[in-house]
Order: C-alpha cells, then structure tokens, then sequence
C-alpha cells in the first residue's frame, strides 16, 4: 500500500495521469504536505495499476540517527498511514488479498495490541500479576504478521521483526493515538 519515496520507481506514462490529483493534495479540505509516497501508491492502485515488491533492488535514504527525529518520522507515517487508508477502504475489495491483509494490520493490529496491552496493566495494576492470554496474544500478533512478511518476500529475516513489539508498545502506540486525534 506504500511504495516508499527513496525505493519507489514509477513509469513516466502512469505518473502523468495521476500528476493533478498527487501535486493537488488535499485532506479535511486542507493542503497536504506528508505522506505522498503513500498518497502515489494509493492514486496508482486506483487508477487501476499495480505495485510490484522487487526484493533484489538496492536504495539508498537518510534515516533518523536519534530518538526525537524517529519519532517525529514515525508521527508523519502514522498520520499518513490512517488518513490515506480512509482514502482507500473502497479499493480493499479489489486489491491483492495480502494487501488487504496488509491494510488491516496496519489499523486494527495497533489497536489489538493497545487493547492487550491495556487489559494487561488493568491486571497488573489490580491482582499484580499479568495473564498468560495477554503476552500470548501479543507474540501471535507478532508472529502472524512476521510470519505474512516473510512468507510473502521469501526472506526469512522478516521475523526479525518481531524484535520491535516492545518498541511498538511503549513508544509507538502513544504516538499513533497522538496521529490518530491530531490528523487535521
């Protein structure tokens, strides 16, 4: 659902059909200046074209070296993530079944695993002991999703994402409930 601004490539004939609707972004009814690689990839699948994961190719980017600039990324691609998936809940039928997939994980895996997370807490903080369900759903959340990514790229080293859960539990799920209230 995102071909990535650095990595993505783009044929010159399908780019000037959709060059209006992307330089003219608009969210709320107001100009929109985050997220347009998202924005791309979503006009392109619309108008009837598709995206193609080339696991061989070679990009370069400059990434966040420190905390505050990662977070601020993560902030922006939160804000995209939601507001250019409302965009597109009509394209969910017509898409690839991964990317279906892939498109609900990204909205309801957070919110499953904020729910988990707060119901073990609520538990913790009342009998001061955590309940084997909630850390088994959180690592079957991980791992279904490790599991579709690796599954899907033949690339084994996908499940290593399943070393970021902690991160995304006690970093990220705040910042996409900020994302969430403050997309205008």
């Amino acid at each position: 659902m995102c071909c990535c601004g650095p990595c993505a490539m783009y044929r010159r004939s399908a780019l000037a059909l959709l060059l209006d609707q992307y330089e003219t972004q608009f969210f709320r009814g107001k100009p929109s200046d985050f997220g347009e690689d998202r924005h791309l990839t979503i006009l392109m699948l619309k108008a009837g074209f598709r995206t193609e994961y080339v696991p061989d190719a070679i990009a370069a980017t400059v990434v966040p070296d420190s905390l505050g600039p990662y977070l601020r990324q993560q902030l922006r691609w939160a804000r995209s993530t939601f507001r250019d998936t409302f965009l597109a809940l009509r394209l969910l039928p017509e898409l690839d079944r991964y990317l279906t997939l892939d498109v609900v994980g990204q909205n309801l895996g957070p919110l499953l695993l904020a729910l988990s997370s707060l119901a073990a807490l609520a538990q913790f903080v009342i009998d001061g002991s955590v309940a084997w369900w909630t850390v088994l759903t959180i690592a079957a959340m991980t791992m279904v999703r490790c599991s579709v990514a690796a599954f899907r790229a033949r690339n084994m080293r996908f499940l290593g994402f399943s070393l970021h859960t902690p991160i995304n539990i006690f970093l990220l799920l705040p910042l996409k409930a900020y994302a969430l209230c403050t997309l205008s």
